[in-house]
């Protein structure tokens, strides 16, 4: 029985839970067992960072020819082991790549090349940007963490000393380097040259484990941890962080706070394109944001390689307090972030190499005393990944300070992490970002119809959407299907009637606090009805007006407010009608109405001209698909006036157009992307019609 196989895992409190299940496992114990076994290792993210670690397992393979070979099988660069599956490892063989370890040195371009050069199976991910240390640790399985336990321990001044007091000799330190050929090999050679250890602690860095089995190896992983944070448990402050500074605010105020300064923020930060943003105002972020030592210490660095990519080498903490108001905090963001910028030029100026580019300088973390932690992304999966990632780098500073300070990378190290080639090389991979990526929609009536094609067709190029609807229930099916089919966050969905000025600004309010602001804004939601003059109530005309004609000024005046916050600019489309320009025979309240629809989007285009607001309008006819309005009376009323049955009015609508042709409500939604998209930029107070073509309403 091996050194390995003797060993047996710890029962102390700190362990970390163990989810290892005999029935569910594989039975074999390759790469699918890996998979299991990587699987549970990232669904707690206390072990593993998202996106972060690798795996690996070595197994026997039978190759084109029928010959057996050793493969190493790798998790592949960019994967998130929580939810990897086998196709998302590498295999690489394996005789190919051990004979490496004898090398004095290798560049990471040469050692990049080479390894791509031993795959064993084409059309598998690229390797891990660490995959020689699992070729050089002498296991069939290996697993690199970054569990909060230990980085707290590698991110102390005496972190060495610690490590030694828990585990004796069990376990190896490596001082930090940046990942590559020659972290590999010290951890190698570590693990080679003493049978009896079970783990390398790497400093500032994370952790090495491993196993003579899948089980085994997840096993020690928690095992080693467990000690680890067993220990941390012992020597836990009283008073983490040195005390609270400043109290929460209520949630009232707090919502009131971040509608008013979320925008400011995002607009300031704003790139090539807008942001995303996310708040966190859970208890274990309060207790660190509202600290004595949360300016101090947040200014020291990243507390992991994995966490600086998505998190940059340091948030922008605004020096502010709840009593000093809402202009205060306004100034603070905004003098913040252009303070971080300046900062971080400097960084980038005191490191950068030839040809090297610098990233977006502002900030992707923002801590607010009072008020919560502020996220930023290219989207909401990437200011989820950085609200991730700065959570677990909390509780490692939370842990390091009880252990005699925090300490992490030097700006030259962390610099050569967020510029390092083989990162760069990671981003290359990603497509090319849509026209609308980063932008937030919100748009009204997009529980069905027009609303909801308009709605798909701008989340499939890229943008968030705010559905805004009377309809909850619907509005909710959408925000989910469109969640479904674009991704984390892609959509979320709220009550709105457009007639209502408190429930106008609490869509928007919404709006804010899930995105950070709203960069486009369609103004859909109607009704329709059809009467001659003389029997048009008073009832009848003020509804038209109050939806139609009041609703759109005050989902505009909202959307104006915002934008000129944010700084940005902005894009409002009007859905009006054919009845905007054309007599509508029996219809003088609905005709009435769109046309005022049409004249506010032309005088607002000249309000927000100059900044940089666009507003176009897009008039349709005769739109019967999935429409809720044509499901009702309308349908009757209108095949009336033309002495129809109700379903001979989709013929007679498409028979009267110069193109014969039927509208659709995804026609609708291509004109309204046109207009919001970078090849309108230069249009505003336009009209397109998209009716087939009715001469009446020919635009002149």
């Amino acid at each position: 029985m091996t050194e390995t196989q003797t060993r047996t895992a710890s029962t102390r409190p700190g362990l970390p839970e163990n989810h290892w299940n005999d029935d569910a496992a594989p039975k074999s114990d390759g790469l699918a067992s890996l998979t299991y076994r990587s699987n549970l290792l990232g669904a707690d993210r206390t072990l593993v960072n998202i996106y972060g670690g690798n795996t690996s397992t070595k197994s026997v393979e039978i190759d084109h020819l029928g010959r057996d070979v050793t493969v190493l099988w790798v998790k592949g660069s960019g994967s998130d082991i929580a939810s990897i599956t086998e196709k998302g490892f590498a295999g690489l063989k394996l005789d190919e790549v051990s004979p490496l370890f004898d090398r004095p040195n290798m560049s990471d371009e040469e050692m990049t090349a080479y390894l791509d050069r031993t795959a064993f199976e084409v059309g598998r991910p690229r390797q891990s940007i660490e995959t020689l240390l699992h070729a050089f640790v002498p296991a069939k399985h290996v697993d690199h963490t970054h569990p909060d336990a230990i980085i707290a321990i590698a991110c102390t001044p005496n972190g060495p000393d610690i490590m030694r007091e828990i585990y004796g000799d069990r376990a190896a330190w490596v001082d930090y380097i940046r990942p590559g050929f020659t972290l590999s090999q010290q951890i190698g050679a570590a693990v080679r040259d003493n049978p009896g250890l079970e783990a390398v602690v790497m400093g500032k860095h994370g952790l090495v484990t491993w196993g003579d089995t899948s089980k085994e190896s997840y096993e020690f992983t928690l095992k080693i941890i467990g000690e680890a944070q067993a220990y941390l448990d012992a020597h836990a402050e009283a008073q983490p962080f040195g005390g609270a500074k400043v109290q929460s605010v209520s949630d009232e105020e707090r919502d009131a706070l971040l509608f008013s300064v979320l925008p400011i923020l995002r607009g300031a930060m704003k790139g090539a394109r807008p942001v995303i943003l996310e708040v966190d105002t859970s208890p274990n972020i309060m207790e660190f944001v509202n600290s004595n030592a949360a300016a101090e210490l947040s200014q020291v660095g990243a507390a992991c390689p994995d966490h600086l990519v998505h998190t940059k080498r340091v948030p922008l903490y605004l020096d502010w307090t709840p009593e000093q108001g809402l202009d205060a905090l306004k100034t603070a963001a905004q003098e913040g972030v252009t303070r971080f910028k300046t900062e971080y030029a400097a960084y980038f100026d005191g490191n950068k190499g030839d040809g090297d580019v610098m990233f977006m300088p502002a900030p992707r973390v923002v801590l607010i005393p009072g008020l919560g932690m502020v996220n930023s992304g290219p989207d909401a999966q990437g200011a989820d990944v950085s609200r991730q990632l700065y959570t677990r780098a909390i509780q490692v500073m939370k842990s390091a300070s009880s252990l005699g300070g925090f300490v992490s990378l030097s700006a030259a190290e962390s610099y050569a992490i967020e510029y390092w080639p083989l990162e760069l090389y990671k981003l290359s991979l990603k497509p090319a970002p849509k026209a609308l990526e980063g932008h937030v929609a919100l748009v009204t009536g997009a529980a069905s119809g027009i609303g909801r094609a308009i709605a798909h067709r701008l989340a499939a190029d890229g943008a968030h959407i705010v559905i805004a609807d009377l309809n909850a229930d619907g509005g909710q099916t959408v925000a989910d299907e469109v969640t479904k089919g674009r991704g984390h966050r892609r959509a979320t969905a709220v009550s709105m009637n457009v007639t209502e000025e408190g429930q106008v600004t609490h869509a928007y309010q919404h709006a804010v606090l899930t995105y950070g602001g709203v960069d486009i804004a369609v103004n859909n939601a109607g009704i329709a009805s059809s009467a001659p003059i003389e029997d048009t109530s008073l009832e009848m005309w003020n509804r038209n007006q109050s939806i139609l004609s009041t609703g759109y000024f005050l989902v505009a005046r909202e959307a104006f407010k915002l934008m000129r916050a944010q700084a940005t600019g902005g894009s409002l489309v009007f859905i009006g009608s054919k009845n905007s320009v054309a007599a509508g025979k029996n219809a003088a309240a609905y005709s009435a109405a769109k046309a005022a629809e049409l004249h506010l989007a032309r005088c607002l285009a000249e309000e927000g001209g100059a900044a940089g607001i666009r507003v176009n309008s897009v008039l349709p006819d005769g739109i019967l698909a999935g429409s809720s309005i044509w499901d009702g009376k309308w349908r009757a009323e209108r095949a009336a006036t033309y002495g129809l049955q109700p379903d001979q009015l989709e013929e007679f609508y498409r028979n009267r157009t110069t193109l014969k042709v039927n509208v659709f409500p995804e026609d609708i939604a291509e004109a309204t992307y046109w207009l919001i998209s970078p090849a309108a930029a230069k249009t505003t107070g336009g009209v397109i019609t998209v009716d087939g073509g009715v001469p009446t309403a020919y635009v002149r």
